[in-house]
């Protein structure tokens, strides 16, 4: 069942729609500032994507589902073709909707994120850590963030799983994410949603940050291999979210 999703608008009133989909845990909050500048040359939309954000929670969480929410939200919104961008997750689900409605994509961009599966032992010892919080004695965010030290050795990645908590309306604390669905869909959200046959032939950008891991030299093949009209940029100075990391440059190789 498609869900309706919540979204921001970050400005470019009369430019043609970029459609930008975020990562896992994240959120369009992520990306308002990047957003904000990316408007130079498009009209910027963020939904959330479902059990994320301001989006319904369901109990299905599929690239397929996904897919199918993000293409009810484009025709709601009379979007007919965009620029899509996707940032990790959120690039899978952009890829596997190029590929299979490429009538609806007019060029693609992959922010950190190759066609391939993934298994990441530290983002186990993530959910792992949310899981483990006890909301009931949680009083402030940052107790939150102390008591996924054991498991999360990184601070800034510590405040960002916080993010995903928000006052209750009695002053209590709950996740706004659906924790439990997404912890049950993580091995399927670990793998790659495209077949051996998926293919997107428009033109398509991957940017990549030279400190992360998710996009290897060794990747060329698979990404040629569905993306046959694709280059990549590499961003020395950033990691996994170089929309954030490095902002200006990220910007500039979309604009480009």
């Amino acid at each position: 069942m498609v869900v309706p999703l919540f979204h921001r608008e970050f400005g470019g009133e009369g430019h043609p729609p970029l459609v930008v989909l975020h990562g896992m845990l994240g959120s369009s909050r992520n990306w308002q500032a990047a957003g904000r500048d990316l408007a130079a040359r498009y009209r910027v939309f963020a939904p959330d994507l479902r059990n994320h954000g301001g989006s319904p929670h369901s109990d299905e969480m599929t690239f397929e589902a996904m897919v199918g929410d993000v293409l009810a939200w484009m025709d709601s919104h009379a979007l007919e073709r965009v620029a899509l961008l996707g940032h990790s997750m959120g690039g899978k689900v952009a890829m596997a909707l190029a590929c299979r409605h490429p009538e609806r994509v007019q060029r693609l961009i992959l922010v950190d994120i190759a066609p391939k599966d993934y298994f990441w032992p530290g983002r186990r010892r993530e959910f792992a850590a949310m899981n483990a919080l006890d909301l009931g004695n949680l009083r402030l965010r940052a107790q939150a963030e102390r008591s996924f030290e054991a498991g999360v050795p990184d601070p800034a990645m510590r405040r960002f799983l916080a993010t995903n908590l928000e006052r209750t309306d009695g002053g209590g604390w709950k996740w706004v994410i659906n924790l439990p669905v997404l912890t049950a869909a993580l091995p399927v959200l670990e793998k790659t949603p495209l077949g051996p046959g998926d293919r997107y032939t428009g033109p398509t950008l991957v940017i990549s940050g030279a400190r992360s891991a998710y996009v290897k030299p060794e990747d060329g093949a698979s990404i040629a291999a569905h993306f046959p009209d694709s280059r990549l940029v590499v961003i020395e100075s950033a990691g996994h979210n170089p929309h954030a990391e490095a902002r200006e440059r990220f910007v500039q190789a979309v604009l480009e």
